[in-house]
């Protein structure tokens, strides 16, 4: 499947954002996903309005955001046919992720509840210790609001900057990925990580056991 920033597939369905209905509820917006993921080629800016037009209500995700003291949580809500995860991720408050790729893939990430803080950075070149990684700047994105980001990108962390309130994302992948690099900010060293769900489908997930080559994703 090929994924296109460009807007020049007139001909095709789903590549105008003027055309797009929005959902009443997230069990509209999964339904469009997969109409629109059945494709061959898939649409960024399309897809970025389509969810971006969802306007979020607690009551039809607050199955999916169960949260955990210590992590930030990875929960499981549609499967996209095997064509993308969709998934809602949970933040205590001033949890964030390490800095990571996306394995090739697309990252779609809507703030459901509270705020979601985005920092970007350059790939390291590649030799070990090289030293700090460069960021490329932060962003502050809203209850709403839509990121997209790919490798070609770059990396990024995504954290909740709030010391007092929880925040609620919806993160599409396309393709799914099982596992993705985790980067060391002070020398740019990479490494394994394992990507899993602290739930499926509003399911406690039960620990599955790992790769002996990946470690478990560290927050």
């Amino acid at each position: 499947m090929e994924i296109s920033d460009s807007g020049g597939m007139e001909k095709m369905k789903y590549t105008d954002p003027k055309t797009i209905v929005p959902p009443k509820n997230l069990d509209e917006l999964i339904e469009e996903l997969h109409k629109v993921f059945d494709s061959d080629h898939v649409n960024v800016e399309y897809v970025t309005e389509l969810m971006a037009s969802y306007k979020s209500n607690p009551k039809d995700w607050k199955k999916f955001a169960i949260f955990d003291l210590h992590r930030y949580t990875r929960n499981l809500v549609d499967a996209g046919n095997g064509k993308f995860n969709l998934m809602v991720l949970c933040w205590n408050t001033s949890q964030g992720s390490a800095i990571h790729d996306h394995a090739n893939a697309h990252c779609f990430m809507k703030v459901l509840d509270g705020h979601s803080q985005e920092e970007l950075f350059e790939w390291p070149p590649g030799s070990e210790d090289d030293g700090e990684m460069k960021s490329k700047g932060k962003k502050l994105y809203e209850r709403d609001q839509v990121a997209y980001i790919s490798d070609t990108i770059g990396l990024h962390r995504v954290e909740n900057p709030s010391h007092s309130d929880t925040s609620v994302t919806l993160h599409l992948y396309s393709p799914p990925f099982s596992e993705c690099q985790s980067f060391d900010e002070r020398t740019g060293n990479a490494r394994k990580v394992q990507v899993t769900f602290w739930s499926q489908f509003g399911k406690r997930t039960p620990c599955a056991k790992l790769p002996s080559s990946c470690v478990p994703e560290n927050n």
